[in-house]
């Protein structure tokens, strides 16, 4: 059944999942546990290779346990990159860019956000080659990184 099928090893009723560990292409075990106590293990035999597993948008939601604000890609840019970014809790959340004088040249988010993971794209055609640093404040987060345009 490609890896449908679970036997519960042991119980202790709490817990995150810690990891998923195969032996052979067959045998893996789940490992799940919380504040420090293993709590429960699974184990398959039938592993096979079938069917995608993926997380649930809202799911994915649950969590961000922290601000994150990642380096854009790519760096250098041209002219278009990503900026991806994490909150925790509804925020009012600005992400601006700057050149390197502190003048605002872009504001890229400005407006209350859900928990989450996000991905913004950040278009530099209108501006010149050079750095650039990308800013974003949520709550009392803050957090700058730096980026390079080269055209």
């Amino acid at each position: 059944d490609t890896g449908k099928t679970w036997v519960k090893e042991f119980d202790n009723q709490n817990g995150f999942i810690g990891d998923i560990v195969f032996t052979d292409e067959n045998t893996g075990w789940f490992f799940s546990g919380g504040g420090g106590t293993l709590s429960n293990i699974y184990r398959t035999t039938n592993g096979g290779h079938g069917g995608i597993v993926s997380v649930d948008e809202n799911q994915s939601k649950l969590m961000v346990s922290n601000y994150i604000l990642e380096q854009n890609f790519p760096n250098p840019l041209n002219p278009t990159t990503t900026i991806k970014y994490q909150i925790p809790e509804l925020s009012f959340v600005t992400l601006k860019v700057y050149d390197v004088l502190g003048n605002e040249v872009e504001t890229i988010v400005n407006e209350e956000k859900q928990t989450g993971s996000y991905d913004v794209e950040f278009d530099g055609t209108e501006l010149t080659s050079g750095v650039y640093f990308f800013r974003l404040q949520a709550g009392s987060f803050v957090e700058t990184k730096k980026m390079v345009l080269m055209k």
